[in-house]
């Protein structure tokens, strides 16, 4: 089976969420991939309440997509081994995470897709996770 990998910065929020939703459709779609999530910059210290952010449980229930005990695991560091496994890797913000990836992993900074989806609180006008699905569904179009 092929490998995404969606990368934010604390994989609290957006790679959470890119994750969770691109294996509930995929699956739909009978698409052989699977999704995982990680954090370029995890900080225990960030003011991030819990293992994932509310937000991401509500919009994931208001699509019928219910999350289990395994799910709710903790944020994860990147790691060069994760990178090494994904088929294909997605940052989903350019302007905060090429310069991560750069200072982190230059080797394959110019290895992965970047999307231009800000975090919550940067662009009220443009709402993240709308976005994440919008990119998913032209993603998924995309993939064999």
């Amino acid at each position: 089976m092929k490998k995404i990998l969606f990368l934010c910065t604390g994989n609290y929020y957006r790679s959470r969420f890119s994750e969770y939703l691109f294996n509930y459709l995929a699956s739909k779609k009978g698409i052989k991939w699977q999704a995982d999530s990680r954090g370029l910059n995890v900080n225990p210290q960030s003011g991030n309440v819990g293992s994932i952010s509310l937000e991401v449980i509500k919009a994931l229930e208001g699509l019928d997509i219910q999350l289990d005990s395994v799910s709710l695991r903790e944020p994860m560091e990147v790691k060069q081994t994760d990178l090494e496994n994904a088929t294909q890797i997605i940052a989903v913000d350019e302007v905060a995470h090429r310069p991560l990836m750069q200072s982190k992993f230059p080797e394959w900074v110019d290895k992965i897709e970047y999307w231009e989806v800000k975090d919550l609180d940067e662009n009220p006008d443009q709402p993240p996770l709308l976005q994440i699905q919008n990119n998913l569904s032209s993603l998924l179009e995309n993939l064999d």
